[in-house]
């Protein structure tokens, strides 16, 4: 284990992961740590391997080698490398892409009803009724992503940013003990950039969440830990002003960023 992780429950620790396409090393002898409602920022150039990572995790892709476990909360591990992409949702692991998917013929508060980790198949979805505290979570939820006012709205008619507020909402009330969010703040004005910060920072310590994010200003207002990729492998971690003060990363990343 980590050291710095050894006071910590972890969550999630991936070791020694590899992946290749067709002879390019996407993932790099990588070593990767999450703690127990930890709020993560993953950063690093385009190539870097993170969208590989992220599909790693949840299934969508099987590493060459290495370990990827989820440590479940009764002691078990799992190993997330021999599971297909649904029965790793199932275990709690949820993913959010870039853009945005909702039900936009649908209300805010039925895409929510819909998303609620409920018993699923026909017969008895075709007999589900919505309970006091099928309710009250949703209401939870409404709250958490400051939606409430707009309860009652087809979600095709919300924002940008409100729609990408929802669709975090969709996976929040399917109660998943980790949260993996690509590019939140992408083509957001700047006061839905902040309030997407914001909420992101109140699901720590609920949640164990990882954020993969390009806006460094972004990045620097929820940054509690910062992890940075270059090719396919861990270049640096640690506290923002700690990785964009280093060297390598100005060299690899930041001096890029700069130049556009």
């Amino acid at each position: 284990m980590n050291p710095l992780y050894r006071d910590t429950d972890l969550v999630l620790s991936a070791e020694g992961v590899h992946r290749s396409f067709d002879g390019f090393k996407a993932i790099n002898d990588l070593n990767f740590y999450l703690g127990e409602g930890e709020l993560r920022t993953v950063i690093g150039p385009n190539g870097a391997g993170k969208s590989t990572f992220m599909d790693i995790i949840t299934g969508r892709t099987r590493p060459d080698e290495g370990t990827v476990k989820y440590h479940q909360a009764d002691g078990h591990d799992v190993d997330l490398t021999k599971l297909p992409d649904y029965r790793v949702n199932r275990l709690g692991i949820a993913r959010k892409f870039q853009t945005p998917s909702v039900y936009h013929q649908h209300t805010v508060f039925d895409n929510l009803l819909l998303s609620l980790n409920r018993p699923r198949g026909v017969f008895k979805g075709l007999f589900y009724r919505m309970t006091k505290a099928d309710r009250e979570e949703i209401e939870s939820v409404l709250e958490t992503i400051r939606l409430q006012d707009r309860r009652d709205e087809l979600a095709g008619f919300l924002s940008h940013g409100q729609k990408q507020w929802l669709e975090i909402g969709m996976l929040l009330a399917q109660k998943p003990r980790i949260l993996l969010v690509d590019e939140p703040a992408a083509g957001m004005s700047d006061e839905e950039t902040e309030r997407t910060g914001e909420l992101l920072l109140s699901l720590e310590g609920r949640h164990s969440v990882v954020v993969v994010e390009h806006d460094m200003e972004f990045v620097r207002q929820i940054a509690r830990r910062v992890t940075v990729l270059h090719q396919g492998h861990v270049l640096k971690e640690g506290s923002f002003d700690h990785v964009s003060n280093d060297p390598k990363v100005k060299e690899v990343y930041l001096g890029r960023q700069a130049h556009g």
